[in-house]
């Protein structure tokens, strides 16, 4: 399980990357590379880097549930992901 303090820092990056987002979309359509030099850095989104909503872990995210695979098959098998089973055959 991920510290407390990447997990917020994460939704700090989320928070900066949405205020910024109509500024640095007008910015780019303009073509002022300049003034997209003079926003901070985590308005980035490329700076933004998925983790399991639960947990905080960073590898093995899967973009469909928003969890990470460890916790994706620890929910699925105590059936609490709707439409999800396990398979058999």
């Amino acid at each position: 399980m991920a510290k407390e303090s990447i997990k917020a820092r994460e939704r700090k990056k989320e928070a900066t990357v949405a205020r910024y987002a109509a500024k640095r979309a007008a910015l780019k359509a303009a073509g002022d590379y300049i003034g997209l030099d003079k926003l901070p850095k985590n308005a980035s989104p490329i700076r933004l880097h998925n983790r399991c909503k639960l947990t905080g872990r960073p590898r093995g995210y899967m973009r469909k549930f928003g969890i990470s695979r460890v916790t994706f098959r620890e929910m699925a098998s105590s059936g609490k992901i709707p439409g999800v089973v396990k398979a058999s055959w």
